[in-house]
């Protein structure tokens, strides 16, 4: 009895990764990638080079616990704000890509952004996409090691100049700028301005695609926030195929050809190398360069645009598109609940927060013809100026502070803990734990802080 059956094939775990090289291309989504990318490289490297009122603008100052964002500082007791600015931002990130698809990774996200300039200087010193395929295909001669050097040389000296920039949002950038030529840099400095650069070396310079095809984890959940009416990169499959090649005053009809002329520029383009005829993919970053040349090549054929269009899988299969529907709107309430909370917060925050803790070793004591509590104050000053502070006490008749000694003062971003003691006649109370209200002031009678504690009187004080 024969054997029929066939050997499976071997499919290997590891594939050489080839080489991407795409090519350059103009249109009105390249401009706008150019926009954006001009825009955020220079908030990167300009922001750390302006001051207002003598401080950095934006300045992470972790060895002083200063925060400081366009002229508002931010302490250690603040962090609670920096978690609604990331769970702003997380929200912005999905109200955009639920509309629009992926929009952070074509347009703002860093690893496109640089990798767009790493390939520019590719571009500068190596020649198209045809010269630099044919470059590296070729043997090592002065002209290869003169164009590669060259290239490299640019690589180096921006990704230095990247991770000096990183490192100048931790510390003031003009110091470390004075700093450099000495090497007087400090260990942890040196280490990130030389981490950071590497990064960008070697993520924006070699690794490009593969940080999105493999590393990033934004595509593998991206899904979860598309439905059929998100606007994503799409082949109009219907218009499209059979796809061939013809003269460009063929009639495709009459060949039974669809529009597309399988010309590949479309791959040609693509900065992660895939094929967008193949439908949608993770790698996909959404950067629009496939429509630009799809849409150039189509004027030359004198066809329609739009055979690679930004579309929704409702609009291909023909159905109605709902751009406003009820996660778009969930999301954007949920973004304004978040900007007004936010607004809130900073517009109404306290110079100066504190909080009283009774003394538990002794609950009182009797001093004369005074019951007095011992507490602990505590209060914390957020803003830059030294603040001058006075305590007093209400809610029962004839108490008063015993001390801290008045006023005293608190240097800016600094916590201060104060011995806090309260006084009352004898007999000027019932009974009990009683509520009264311990107020921060400054010697001019503004309201820094009012804080609720009790005040022990005991059924027999003596």
């Amino acid at each position: 009895m024969s054997d029929n059956s066939t050997t499976p094939e071997a499919i290997p775990l590891y594939v050489k990764h080839d080489k991407v090289y795409p090519r350059e291309i103009h249109g009105r989504f390249a401009r706008l990638r150019a926009i954006a990318a001009w825009v955020l490289l220079g908030l990167f490297y300009v922001l750390p080079w302006i001051n207002l009122d003598g401080t950095q603008i934006v300045l992470f100052d972790l060895p002083n616990r200063q925060f400081h964002f366009f002229g508002l500082t931010l302490w250690p007791q603040d962090l609670f704000i920096l978690s609604l600015l990331l769970a702003l931002a997380a929200f912005t990130l999905f109200f955009f890509t639920a509309l629009a698809g992926r929009l952070w990774c074509g347009y703002a996200c860093p690893q496109t952004v640089w990798t767009e300039v790493f390939l520019w200087m590719e571009r500068v010193t190596e020649g198209t996409r045809n010269q630099r395929m044919k470059l590296d295909q070729g043997p090592w001669n002065r002209k290869k090691v003169v164009r590669k050097s060259s290239k490299q040389f640019l690589w180096i000296v921006f990704a230095l100049w990247t991770g000096f920039t990183f490192v100048g949002f931790f510390v003031p950038i003009r110091d470390l700028a004075v700093r450099i030529p000495s090497f007087e840099l400090g260990g942890w400095e040196t280490f990130w301005l030389f981490f950071y650069g590497f990064a960008t070396y070697g993520n924006a310079g070699y690794l490009r695609e593969q940080v999105c095809k493999y590393m990033c984890p934004y595509a593998r959940f991206q899904s979860a926030m598309f439905d059929a009416d998100s606007l994503i990169i799409s082949y109009d499959i219907d218009r499209g195929e059979p796809r061939g090649g013809r003269r460009r005053d063929a009639d495709p009809a009459e060949l039974g050809l669809g529009d597309c002329i399988d010309c590949k520029a479309c791959v040609q383009v693509c900065p992660t190398g895939i094929d967008i005829r193949e439908g949608l993919q993770i790698e996909c970053i959404a950067c629009a360069a496939c429509i630009d040349v799809c849409d150039e090549v189509m004027d030359k054929m004198d066809y329609p645009r739009g055979l690679i269009r930004y579309t929704t899988d409702n609009a291909i299969e023909g159905k109605p598109t709902r751009v406003l529907r009820p996660r778009i709107f969930i999301y954007l309430f949920v973004l304004l609940a978040l900007m007004t909370l936010i607004g809130s917060i900073l517009t109404n925050r306290d110079p100066l927060i504190g909080d009283v803790l009774r003394d538990r070793t002794s609950l009182y004591r009797v001093i004369g013809s005074e019951l007095e509590n011992s507490y602990r104050l505590k209060l914390s000053n957020r803003t830059e100026q030294t603040l001058a502070v006075e305590v007093s006490a209400s809610g029962l008749q004839g108490l008063r502070v015993v001390e801290p000694t008045q006023p005293f003062t608190i240097d800016p971003g600094q916590s201060g803990d104060f011995a806090l003691t309260l006084a009352l006649p004898l007999d000027a109370a019932d009974p009990g734990m009683l509520p009264v209200t311990v107020t921060a002031t400054s010697p001019e009678g503004d309201t820094y802080q009012a804080i609720e504690t009790r005040f022990y009187v005991p059924s027999n004080p003596n």
